[in-house]
């Protein structure tokens, strides 16, 4: 990745990260509707201990972030793309309207909201998930990996 893409440093952008994920999840959980009991019931089995406050948001497309740094390393990363199917942000969860049907899809992502609450939040999880994206590559960080082991455990392997 060349430096010109981020003129700011990790650690810089980290604060902008974050600022844009919270206001995203306070969106999704305003707008967004609730977890079915079927959605419960996986949202449990991934781990989640607060499934009820999950919440799910239909778009036709994710979400990329206006400041124009934040914008640049999104696309930089490969992160928010047009082809980006879902993305967590905690307890909101976009879903984009052509994947709305999708229990592997929903089941990844709830696996990402496991993940924010084990780690403790949104600056705890952005800082981890971004640092393996930064350095060994989206999707292979360990965090991806987990996402993509559960979802295959529980939904069985892609045909």
């Amino acid at each position: 990745m060349e430096d010109h893409y981020f003129p700011m440093t990790f650690e810089a952008l980290l604060p902008l990260a974050c600022k844009w994920a919270e206001e995203q999840e306070e969106r999704i959980l305003r707008e967004g509707i609730a977890l079915t009991p079927a959605q419960l019931d996986d949202a449990r089995v991934v781990g989640i201990h607060s499934p009820e406050r999950v919440r799910l948001l239909k778009v036709d497309e994710i979400p990329t972030p206006s400041d124009p740094i934040l914008h640049a390393a999104a696309e930089a990363t490969g992160l928010i793309s047009p082809l980006t199917c879902g993305l967590t942000l905690q307890y909101g969860i976009f879903i984009r309207t052509d994947q709305w049907a999708e229990r592997r899809l929903l089941v990844h992502e709830l696996v990402h909201t496991g993940q924010y609450e084990r780690l403790g939040g949104i600056r705890s999880f952005l800082q981890r998930y971004l640092h393996e994206c930064l350095t060994v590559g989206y999707p292979m960080g360990a965090l991806e990996q987990e996402a993509i082991r559960r979802e295959t455990e529980i939904c069985g392997a892609r045909k």
